[in-house]
């Protein structure tokens, strides 16, 4: 008997594997960002679905900023650091140059301290790299971004 898939049969395990490979990259992100961003909130942007939503940040990592303000009527804690994450996944096309350009005007609008990308594949893994002033993806990793976690919150029994 032969193959009776269609294509929009196909098109749809397409789409069901890229949503779910999806989620499992914003997972695995969350969980290596925790083990050491003791301080940061994530707020993730999934559609209804589970699938990928508008815009071209995935994920706003955000915590208060709590150096002294440079303006004397603000407080420490005001302010907020922010950054920015793209997540790719599975075989997921590198952002191309427009999207650098248009996460880089969003994060001129909010003050991001970093553009991150964070790709991962069954096969290589996790990687973390930050978009560089020369619009280059520079590697870093969960501890340059977010910081090592406090001896308070490390030793700290959950």
């Amino acid at each position: 008997m032969a193959n009776t898939k269609t294509k929009d049969d196909e098109a749809r395990a397409r789409a069901k594997k890229a949503i779910k490979t999806g989620k499992w990259t914003e997972i695995l992100f969350k969980a290596l960002s925790k083990r050491v961003a003791d301080r940061w909130r994530f707020v993730s942007f999934r559609g209804m679905g589970g699938g990928e939503w508008r815009g071209i940040v995935d994920v706003l990592a955000i915590r208060k900023d709590t150096t002294a303000p440079a303006n004397d009527l603000l407080k420490s804690g005001d302010l907020f650091e922010i950054i920015l994450v793209q997540m790719k996944g599975g075989s997921a096309r590198k952002p191309k140059v427009e999207d650098l350009k248009r996460l880089r005007l969003v994060a001129e609008r909010y003050g991001a301290k970093h553009v991150v990308l964070f790709t991962w594949n069954e096969k290589k893994g996790c990687k973390w790299q930050t978009l560089s002033e020369s619009g280059e993806w520079a590697p870093s990793s969960a501890t340059a971004l977010f910081g090592a976690k406090s001896k308070s919150a490390a030793g700290a029994v959950l």
